[in-house]
């Protein structure tokens, strides 16, 4: 890996690939404005070093003697920028080849190429933002559904980051006091006594849970659900997949066997992002490769966080059909009757014995989809929490270090449970202040950072 110099002057495209109205050329670092200013050539002749920060210039990119394109320059001078550093970004013509020009020009002219989601970690370093604020910028941007935007919001605002200072104070304050108390434990009115640590350290446990359990529905808004579409050939998986793409994305027929290979697709049901799987039908066959995919379905079931097992509600219930119902033991499972608007040969009551719930539905004319969603939400407790109001963790990162803390104040408990001296707490509770910093990036390695920042695209 090439050296990478935290103060060189770093530039990338901010926007992306592809056509559009208007490419951005980001540069950040001290710099910033002078590489700009040998590009640019305005029409008002005034170059931006003379320009005030946060104004916009008109003008063209010259390199080589050659008129690259035109251009709005903006200039946003040390530390009121993105970075905090003296940032210039170059707005052009949209499209592969004026864009790239353009970033090879300001490359030639003295930044190097910025790794990928350098400009935000700067801004980290520099102290604009902490580590919760910098995960939820790359959380916004791959956003799905409006609930998952707005709970990355939320983290980009530092709703997260008052709540981790404010527990991470608290436990501060507890050590400080057991230190005094032993140092000068004449000065009564100072000591910080058991009962007190044990009052402090119980509140602290609940607001700690608190944000444990709402961290599966800040990764299901990151990441989605792993849903699986399970059932025998021709009961309408297909169509079921289509209707929630609301698009002919899988082809359905009348013959058995028509899906052979996986299908995975991305679908925002009412705000729950699914990551959907219509897997071959299940069922015996000799044929080779069908018979590989429903291999591949069984497999999939297994991994699978949610299936929705699809019924043919117009058919009696099968051997294959109870086979596959005997795949949802122990699994989060939705048994979808579909074809409801058919002739029915098998109800609810039928199906009433496999702890799942049953959900009448009719793929083809989008018939209880909202029911279904319904569902999942109360399935994965996604409306426990307000997204608008509450922030929640987003990372597994941050979960485990939630975890850790929660440990450590347990044990700084049990001290106190077993009646041993102050001195003992001050470690476990020293502990969960640096777990707890670890979530904000004010107690973590540096690989961690790097690791988290090198899952940024590049130009942020």
């Amino acid at each position: 890996m090439p050296y990478v110099n935290e103060f060189d002057t770093i530039a990338a495209i901010a926007t992306a690939t592809g056509s559009g109205g208007i490419g951005i050329v980001r540069i950040s670092g001290e710099n910033a404005v002078g590489i700009a200013d040998k590009l640019f050539v305005p029409k008002s002749g005034k170059p931006l070093k003379e320009r005030k920060s946060h104004t916009l210039s008109y003008g063209s990119i010259v390199f080589d003697g050659k008129v690259i394109d035109e251009a709005l320059v903006s200039v946003m001078r040390a530390p009121n920028s993105y970075t905090c550093e003296d940032v210039a970004e170059i707005n052009c013509h949209g499209g592969y080849s004026a864009v790239t020009a353009v970033l090879d020009a300001v490359l030639k002219s003295g930044a190097r190429i910025a790794e990928p989601g350098e400009f935000t970690k700067r801004a980290f370093l520099n102290g604009r933002i902490d580590l919760t604020q910098a995960q939820a910028v790359i959380d916004v941007i791959n956003a799905g559904t409006e609930e998952s935007r707005r709970a990355a919001v939320m983290r980009l605002e530092g709703r997260l980051s008052e709540k981790i200072r404010a527990m991470r104070e608290e436990i501060l304050g507890m050590i400080a006091h057991i230190e005094v108390s032993m140092d000068y434990p004449e000065h009564d009115e100072d000591v910080m006594n058991k009962q007190n640590v044990k009052q402090k350290t119980l509140v602290l446990l609940e607001k700690i849970q608190s944000l444990i359990d709402g961290a599966d529905t800040g990764r299901i808004l990151r990441e989605g659900i792993d849903t699986v579409i399970l059932g025998r050939p021709n009961v309408g998986k297909s169509s079921l997949l289509n209707s929630l793409l609301d698009e002919e994305r899988a082809i359905v027929t009348d013959i058995p066997g028509t899906t052979r290979d996986i299908l995975r697709e991305s679908v925002n049901l009412n705000g729950i992002p699914l990551n959907l799987i219509d897997t071959a039908g299940i069922r015996s066959t000799e044929d080779t490769v069908e018979k590989m995919g429903v291999e591949r379905s069984r497999r999939l079931a297994d991994e699978a966080e949610l299936l929705l097992i699809v019924i043919d509600s117009s058919a009696p219930l099968t051997e294959q059909d109870r086979e596959i119902l005997s795949l949802a033991d122990s699994k989060k499972a939705i048994i979808l009757l579909n074809k409801i608007d058919l002739e029915q040969k098998l109800t609810k009551d039928e199906l009433s014995g496999h702890g799942c719930k049953v959900l009448d539905i009719s793929a083809k004319h989008d018939t209880g989809l909202e029911a279904l969603s319904d569902e999942i939400r109360k399935m994965f407790m996604l409306g426990e929490i307000n997204t608008g109001t509450e922030a929640v963790i987003g990372a597994e990162r941050d979960k485990a270090s939630l975890f850790k803390t929660k440990a450590r104040l347990e044990a700084a408990l049990q001290t106190i449970e077993d009646d041993m001296p102050e001195d003992f707490l001050t470690p476990d509770l020293t502990e969960a202040y640096t777990y707890l910093g670890e979530i904000t990036g004010e107690a973590v390695e540096d690989d961690i950072i790097d690791k988290i920042f090198s899952e940024f695209c590049l130009g942020k």
